[in-house]
């Protein structure tokens, strides 16, 4: 799991003024700390294929030097975060305060929580909501009613975008030259016989997501797992997260699927909209 990068309490800090032409992208240089930086680039390098990791595969991982590697492993042994047995380390449970901080201070997983409860019970299906965050879609609230259908429905999880239900929608509210860029990066692994992995094919489904306003996920993630999923809108109108429902199989087709749980969702869509 991925360490949290939201950093939501930066000192002001005073910016030359600049014309719109000449107005930088994002904080200069030397406002940057980059050892910080660094730090959570070794702690975003483990992960669940290679949970433990030496000093050379983190170096090779972060494109640190080995001695710096070696420094920042020590420094965050010392912390607490990382454990060291021989040549090996490893993450200790520590590193989930940082998971924990944005979970309870982000307003986000706040609102869409009860929304998800509601919905999940009254349909007793698994339901969840996440972020785009690069090439994957992130859990920031979930809830099971009882059904555990996929172990990726929990907050904190990371799934490839390009597969999920979240993630669909997400992409579908990027402009068209993202979506395209987005498409262009990635290496389009087959995680079941169902998951699409043609770029072409991939941008249609994406488009239809765009067009329908919902996307549907059959087994392309996890087999036995379909999704149906919706974008979270602001009152301005801008997408700022995605909500779904998910169900096994062997309960429920595709259209049982779109005719049962869409319309609730919608409605949960609707009403999040007035508080996000």
């Amino acid at each position: 799991m991925s360490a949290a990068r939201a950093l939501d309490d930066l000192t002001a800090l005073e910016i030359p003024a600049t014309t719109p032409a000449d107005a930088p992208s994002g904080p200069l240089k030397r406002d940057l700390v980059a050892g910080l930086e660094k730090g959570l680039a070794v702690i975003e390098a483990f992960d669940q294929e290679r949970p433990r990791l030496t000093i050379s595969e983190v170096a090779a991982r972060t494109g640190l030097t080995r001695a710096a590697a070696r420094r920042y492993l020590l420094t965050l042994t010392h912390l607490g975060f990382v454990s060291q047995d021989r040549k090996m380390f490893a993450l200790t449970p520590k590193v989930l305060r940082l998971g924990q901080s944005y979970m309870h201070s982000a307003r986000l997983p706040r609102i869409v929580e009860p929304e998800l409860h509601k919905l999940a019970y009254a349909l007793k299906e698994a339901s969840s909501a996440g972020v785009l965050d690069g090439n994957d879609v992130i859990c920031i609230a979930a809830t099971s009613a009882g059904r555990v259908v996929s172990p990726t429905l929990q907050p904190g999880t990371r799934v490839p975008a390009y597969c999920a239900g979240n993630g669909r929608v997400l992409l579908a509210a990027l402009p068209q030259a993202e979506v395209d860029a987005w498409i262009a990066r990635q290496e389009l692994s087959p995680l079941t016989p169902h998951t699409i992995t043609h770029p072409e094919r991939l941008r249609i489904e994406i488009a239809r997501a765009r067009a329908l306003g919902y996307a549907c996920i059959d087994q392309e993630l996890e087999l036995g797992l379909r999704t149906v999923a919706v974008p979270l809108k602001n009152y301005r109108g801008d997408v700022v997260a995605a909500m779904n429902i998910s169900v096994h199989a062997s309960r429920m087709s595709m259209d049982q699927l779109v005719e049962h749980c869409l319309p609730p969702l919608l409605q949960a869509q609707a009403h999040l909209r007035m508080l996000l």
